[in-house]
């Protein structure tokens, strides 16, 4: 007598045997298995997108809009220069000096003011085809409009030192007197302090920098070999920021300095792919975002995406860096005034998004650069520089 199909062996297994009730019981355990795996890619996919989105979120609420400047902008709309050509697009840059805030203390006392310690125009021609950024001395005699204190007064119009505008009126009084300085439109700008420049330089593993003599400055913390350094954030803070020990002490020296380091640094953001590897780009951004106040369209990552995205393509020979033409004030050689009409020839190349051809820099017998036709700055041993668009480019090796 054969056996019951519940006993019978077979292929399965004496325990199942091949019934359908055995088929489907293994048709429901796999099931299972796929619902259970298809729950995990599931979670996986809502975690993955939740800690994206968390990321997003901490990033874009790092920066700070500055609401307070855009307002008294606003109130001067009708007064502020238009701009001429589409796309084109005017950044300005500002280093704040204050001592307030945590890692700021260290560089002096907090007098409850600040001051703008490195102002650069930074120029985006249309189609990101070249940048030029100009610095603007902060000992150039402006004329500085009324502009609205932090306590709600307003100061009087004069004839000032351009540092001044930042330490009465902020970063809307530095923007209304650089557009009535220039006749050029500043679409966006961005404020960052010392704090947040170290940590900018720190999240990108430093920054390499060739120094054609030793560094031993005590008051900049500075101790450092001859040749190729890489510097780290309080390094770099120093290097750019000192005056007195280094070069010959003027502030076009320590101009010259800084635009062969923010080359420098655009060189080690564009290299070892750090705007296409994750895991460094995000600490970049996180010190970025953490350090900036900029104007409200600019406080997010969608804004500033927005106006970088085709950076990364302008070859490192258009990035360029120059100061604007000026020279020792007449009534006072420890202050500049503009060179005429040079200054007014740059403006307008800016204004036009023409391109701005630069003068390259002449190395003296002892390896120092200076201009062919550098003059004097009376008593104070200074040199002035030449009525030309003396500068460097983000292509240029400092050690060549």
């Amino acid at each position: 007598m054969g056996g019951s199909a519940g006993t019978a062996k077979g292929p399965l297994g004496p325990e199942v045997g091949a019934s359908a009730f055995g088929v489907g019981l293994i048709r429901r355990r796999r099931r299972r298995w796929l619902r259970c795996a298809a729950g995990a890619v599931a979670v996986l996919v809502v975690g993955t997108g939740v800690a994206a989105w968390a990321v997003y979120a901490k990033l874009d609420g790092n920066i700070t809009p500055d609401e307070a400047a855009a307002a008294e902008l606003e109130r001067y709309a009708k007064e502020r220069p238009t701009s001429l050509v589409k796309d084109a697009r005017n950044i300005l840059l500002i280093g704040s000096d204050t001592r307030a805030g945590a890692g700021n203390r260290q560089y002096g006392r907090d007098s409850g003011t600040e001051r703008s310690d490195t102002t650069i125009l930074l120029h985006l021609s249309a189609g990101r085809r070249s940048a030029t950024a100009v610095s603007l001395p902060r000992d150039l005699m402006v004329d500085v409009p009324s502009c609205r204190r932090p306590d709600g007064t307003r100061t009087e119009p004069m004839f000032a030192m351009f540092n001044y505008a930042f330490q009465t009126g902020g970063s809307a009084c530095t923007i209304r007197t650089v557009e009535k300085l220039t006749g050029i439109r500043v679409d966006h700008h961005v404020v960052v302090d010392f704090r947040g420049f170290k940590k900018m330089v720190d999240a990108v593993e430093g920054v390499e920098v060739c120094l054609k003599e030793p560094i031993r400055d005590k008051d900049a913390k500075l101790r450092l070999p001859a040749g190729r350094v890489t510097l780290d954030g309080e390094q770099a803070l120093g290097y750019v920021r000192a005056r007195k020990s280094l070069g010959n002490g003027s502030d076009t020296d320590r101009m010259d300095r800084q635009q062969r380091f923010l080359a420098a640094l655009v060189n080690k953001v564009r290299s070892n792919d750090v705007l296409l590897n994750p895991v460094k780009l995000y600490p970049v951004l996180d010190a970025a975002t953490s350090s900036l106040t900029t104007d409200p369209d600019l406080a997010s990552l969608r804004g500033l995406y927005d106006l970088v995205r085709g950076l990364r393509d302008i070859p490192t020979e258009q990035v360029r860096f120059l100061t604007v033409p000026r020279e020792s004030y007449v009534y006072n050689a420890n202050r500049d005034q503009l060179v005429e009409p040079e200054a007014e020839k740059l403006f307008e190349l800016l204004r036009t998004d023409a391109p701005v051809p630069i003068e390259p820099k002449k190395r003296t017998a002892k390896g120092a650069e200076r201009p062919a036709s550098a003059r004097s700055r009376g008593h104070t041993g200074y040199e002035s520089p030449p009525p030309a668009f003396r500068g460097t480019t983000a292509a240029e090796d400092t050690c060549g």
